[in-house]
């Protein structure tokens, strides 16, 4: 049975989740992670059930969102959940493959960009014998320096692109924004913990923008007994 509308939060938004792209705490702490200030189009690459458009959007009421999604099944989800909450006027997800983003719109377009991308590489072990289920985990439809190449072409100049991953690729995730032109400027990783090893890296970079990496303090979820800690309550509207 197809999950129903529910809300996110008591009185908040309402939300139906896709069957291959599941709500999760990355895209949640990447929408409080990015910071909308003065912009006016924003655009969600591999928006999967829109989830991102939608926190973005109940943000900024200036805002407009553009979500790409390869998925028919997510694409459609996706407008529906924005349509749900009357967000529908602001913000729209097209069925598209984010890698033509050239053919798609001129450059510049975005004011800012963010992504929660597959994690691992094509070849970085098995994946789910199920289509959807492997393209939400793996780089087979679009590989990070592929991301980050659309995410330069859309983003104008001063612009932001902000996206979450993992700390094992964070090497690799800097130095491909920077070969594009897309230098880092705000980092943050996130711990389950205050002793546990990072599980997710927040980054946002910023179009033809100087070198110098702000590193934010961690982002941590959870006291020493497993409650929620104040950040997360805030984030998730716990209280």
């Amino acid at each position: 049975m197809p999950d129903l509308f529910r809300p996110l939060w008591p009185e908040g938004p309402l939300f139906r989740q896709a069957e291959h792209f599941r709500l999760s705490t990355d895209s949640v702490l990447l929408a409080d992670f990015v910071r909308p200030g003065s912009a006016r189009r924003g655009i969600d690459l591999g928006c999967g059930s829109g989830v991102l458009s939608l926190l973005l959007l109940l943000r900024s009421e200036r805002l407009d969102m553009t979500g790409l999604e390869l998925l028919p099944e997510a694409a459609a989800l996706a407008e529906e959940n924005l349509a749900a909450n009357g967000l529908a006027e602001r913000g729209r997800a097209l069925c598209v493959d984010l890698r033509q983003a050239r053919s798609l719109f001129p450059a510049g377009s975005f004011d800012l960009a963010l992504s929660n991308p597959p994690y691992f590489a094509a070849d970085a072990g098995r994946l789910p014998p199920d289509p959807g289920r492997a393209a939400a985990r793996s780089e087979q439809s679009c590989t990070l320096s592929e991301l980050c190449e659309a995410a330069a072409w859309l983003v104008r100049s001063g612009g932001s692109f902000s996206l979450v991953h993992k700390p094992e690729r964070l090497n690799e995730l800097l130095g491909c924004l920077s070969s594009h032109g897309l230098e880092p400027k705000r980092l943050r990783l996130v711990c389950d913990r205050a002793d546990s090893a990072p599980n997710l890296v927040l980054v946002e970079s910023r179009r033809g923008g100087r070198p110098g990496l702000a590193v934010e303090p961690c982002l941590i979820l959870r006291g020493a007994d497993g409650s929620a800690s104040a950040e997360q309550k805030r984030i998730y509207h716990l209280e």
